[in-house]
């Protein structure tokens, strides 16, 4: 069927005349007169009959009208959604982030992100480092945040967002909290440590080595930081954790930080995406949210 003149028919039918429809459409009478001819003999069926100066749909034209109705709703409901996706209003956002940016980082920008564009699904996965660049290269996340100043894999690229300080932090009653201690005086406290593997831990194992110090002994170990946290607040041991991860608990008083003045480290946080290829509108959108919302790695 000819898309063309089924639109044409539809504003005469709209217009309940040719000439009315011919101006609305800015084209000649004729022209219009020819179309719907046209359309007549394709369907082997009369569509409109003269009715004084305008003209009168047809059972048959009745009938068409009301098709053609939908499907140009139709037309124009796609191009919306189109639109609407391609402006980032719609549509999916997928992120994979491992433990930092995910529980204390992203949740802040993802609420700011949808309330600017509250119909975009988005969806979250907390992974180790590896899966998430793993995701992001088999295409199941538009971009991962990721902390430890990871190195990217072959076609990923790497925006860094801020450095984030590292702290020794010890339970409120520990008789280093909020004094300065030097690295290897706080080297002789027992350590709740991450797993093996874990960047804080590689992290403080690396500091060790370069101060030529015995690493601090493993008292307790934990698979997360969350847990890690909470065997401090209990009352034992010193962690050395990112302060995005901690700095609500110090505030709070529910552990204390101790000074170490000598060791100046930090937690890299990293949006990784896919090298050579744009973001999707949606992406886009969130990394404008996050460029608007941090303002200092103190204030995240």
């Amino acid at each position: 069927m000819n898309l063309h003149a089924l639109s044409i028919f539809r504003a005469v039918a709209h217009c309940s005349s040719v000439t009315r429809a011919s101006e609305a459409l800015l084209i000649s009478q004729p022209a219009v007169t020819a179309q719907i001819r046209n359309l007549e003999k394709e369907l082997g069926l009369s569509l409109i009959a003269p009715k004084g100066r305008g003209i009168l749909l047809t059972e048959a034209g009745e009938l068409v009208a009301a098709q053609a109705e939908r499907l140009f709703s139709l037309e124009a409901e796609i191009e919306r959604l189109l639109a609407d996706y391609k402006e980032g209003r719609t549509g999916k956002l997928r992120i994979a982030a491992t433990y930092l940016p995910a529980n204390f980082l992203l949740p802040a920008w993802i609420a700011a992100f949808k309330s600017a564009y509250p119909d975009v699904h988005v969806i979250l996965h907390t992974a180790n480092t590896r899966q998430a660049m793993e995701r992001l290269i088999r295409y199941e996340a538009d971009l991962a945040v990721i902390g430890g100043g990871a190195e990217p894999e072959p076609g990923i690229a790497r925006r860094l967002l801020f450095e984030d300080p590292m702290w020794f932090v010890v339970p409120c009653g520990h008789r280093l909290a909020n004094r300065e201690a030097s690295f290897a005086e706080i080297l002789q406290e027992p350590f709740v440590m991450r797993e093996e593997g874990s960047r804080t831990r590689e992290m403080l194992l690396a500091l060790c080595r370069t101060a030529n110090m015995k690493p601090p002994a493993a008292a307790v170990e934990w698979d997360g930081m969350n847990e890690a946290v909470r065997a401090v607040k209990a009352g034992y041991g010193v962690i050395f954790a990112s302060a995005a991860e901690v700095r609500e608990d110090v505030q709070r008083g529910d552990v204390a930080r101790v000074m170490v003045r000598e060791v100046e480290a930090v937690n890299p946080i990293a949006v990784y995406t896919r090298e050579l290829e744009p973001l999707s509108r949606q992406a886009a959108e969130l990394m404008n949210v996050i460029d608007h919302s941090r303002t200092s790695p103190g204030n995240v």
